[in-house]
């Protein structure tokens, strides 16, 4: 029997635009794991930065393919959803959690919903609450400061916050039902920017952040999440996965910035794999 972890990365395909499955497959592969996908949507490019993108929803397929693995006995030792196609996914990425987290394993729900207070072109309010329902069932959800405001339905306080705002913020987020809770985009101090997470069993706050870089890089939500779960899976324990996660984040964009690469492409997270296993 093989001690190679198993994952399972729900997200959608864009084809061109480096996000969502085009990040996270190769970034947990890299770490080490066996990373399996269930795409939920396929899109020409991502939405950001680019107009007239297909769009293609695989709703219809996801029970199929569920049954199938149920049917080959497959567990997984973590299930990472983010982009989700449509309102119907929410329960049946639920059930996928239910019935294919293996025994010690967890669930990582990243809400890729909204951003800079406003929720993404193909997203509803009523997909906003169902997120929220998902976020339930997940042992760790990594919200930025705008989905954790439509998770909790609360007005978006922009960059106007302080360190009790986010503490207040992670607790409420808690309160959802995750046990640990890891909020992107946060800066307490000047120049700085980094994320802040939260343990409910231990009641402990970390925060960790970097030199901001300006601008506005796509994709570099999905980099962090995939870094954040390999930390996890290599057994460091949230805190130093947070740490982790900011670092190659942050080399990533900084690599992009010195390429001059376009950056509606994404960043350029290849070239930062090497760093990112000499820190794991």
């Amino acid at each position: 029997m093989s001690d190679q972890k198993r994952v399972m990365a729900i997200h959608d395909i864009s084809c061109v635009g480096r996000c969502s499955l085009t990040v996270a497959l190769p970034i947990i592969s890299a770490a080490g794991f066996d990373c399996g996908v269930l795409p939920t949507a396929v899109l020409s490019t991502h939405t950001g930065g680019f107009s007239g993108f297909t769009y293609r929803d695989l709703t219809a397929d996801i029970l199929p393919i569920a049954e199938h693995w149920e049917s080959l006995g497959l567990r997984f030792d973590a299930l990472y959803s983010g982009f989700l196609g449509s309102f119907e996914q929410i329960d049946l990425v639920a059930g996928l959690f239910d019935k294919f987290k293996a025994r010690d394993g967890f669930s990582l729900v990243d809400p890729v919903m909204a951003d800079n207070g406003k929720l993404y072109s193909v997203y509803s309010p009523e997909m906003a609450k169902g997120m929220a329902k998902l976020c339930s069932h997940a042992d760790i959800i990594v919200p930025n400061l705008t989905e954790a405001a439509f998770l909790l339905d609360e007005p978006y306080v922009g960059d106007i916050y302080d360190r009790e705002y986010i503490f207040g913020l992670l607790n409420r987020l808690s309160a959802l039902g995750p046990k640990r809770i890891v909020l992107t985009g946060i800066s307490f101090e000047k120049g700085k920017l980094g994320a802040s997470c939260y343990e409910s069993e231990t009641g402990k706050i970390s925060y960790f952040a970097l030199d901001r870089i300006d601008g506005y890089f796509h994709g570099t939500g999905d980099v962090f999440g995939s870094a954040l779960l390999s930390a996890l899976l290599r057994s460091h324990d949230l805190e130093k996965a947070l740490e982790i996660a900011v670092r190659y984040t942050h080399r990533c964009i900084t690599l992009t910035v010195e390429a001059r690469q376009e950056i509606r492409y994404g960043v350029c997270f290849e070239r930062a794999i090497p760093y990112l296993l000499e820190i794991l």
